[in-house]
């Protein structure tokens, strides 16, 4: 069976964010040893809580599900926690986690059922123009083990930017190529029953650190 992936919001006391993720990225031998793997922690940027922090675990169901809560309750400053179960669709092909700074978008849909297929090959689509056009990379696209009202197929979308400025870049399109890429998540965006986004960067990247005061 292949690994599954869990998304997890933690709460941290008052400006406690960093301390909290240098503590799980300092544990991360226990998760390793238990069956799990740390595949990334996020802070926030802009639509999340200061005091909030996303991370990306992985590896078999129960070894991860035991090992990270385990590990969460040995850390000081962290207040309530909750996750998702998700499973890989198109992207990522292997569990190796990102590892260059930039802007990080967390984008939630919310697909009928009849849709989904059209959804995911809609990104098949666009995503070769999009990744070129912008700079950006296409993380993962991960669908959630438990299914919305209806049936309705519920995903996250993990894309990276080099920066904000960026992010706007991409939303504006200046050539035809690019209108081609915008037309087709456009559909994709029409498909949903829902769709909310939040921004974060990675504070376990390894080329640089973000110090910006973003909330």
């Amino acid at each position: 069976m292949s690994d599954l992936y869990r998304h997890h919001r933690i709460e941290t006391a008052p400006r406690c964010w960093r301390s909290v993720a240098e503590a799980i990225v300092a544990a991360r031998p226990a998760l390793e040893a238990a069956g799990g793997r740390l595949y990334g922690i996020w802070r926030s940027q802009i639509g999340r809580p200061r005091d909030e922090l996303t991370a990306i675990t992985h590896g078999p169901a129960n070894a991860d599900d035991t090992a990270w809560r385990g590990l969460l309750d040995g850390i000081a400053d962290v207040g309530a926690h909750t996750d998702d179960v998700m499973s890989a669709t198109l992207k990522p092909e292997s569990p190796v986690p990102p590892r260059r700074q930039g802007n990080y978008a967390f984008r939630w849909f919310e697909t009928p059922a009849l849709h989904w297929n059209e959804f995911l090959a809609l990104c098949t689509a666009a995503w070769p123009g999009f990744e070129a056009a912008y700079d950006s990379q296409i993380v993962g696209l991960w669908r959630l083990a438990e299914d919305g009202p209806g049936g309705t197929r519920r995903s996250m979308l993990l894309t990276r930017r080099p920066d904000l400025a960026m992010w706007e870049r991409s939303k504006i399109p200046a050539t035809p190529a690019e209108q081609a890429v915008r037309d087709r998540l456009s559909r994709r965006y029409d498909l949903c029953e829902a769709t909310w986004v939040y921004t974060t960067t990675l504070l376990t990247a390894e080329d640089r650190d973000d110090a910006v005061r973003w909330t």
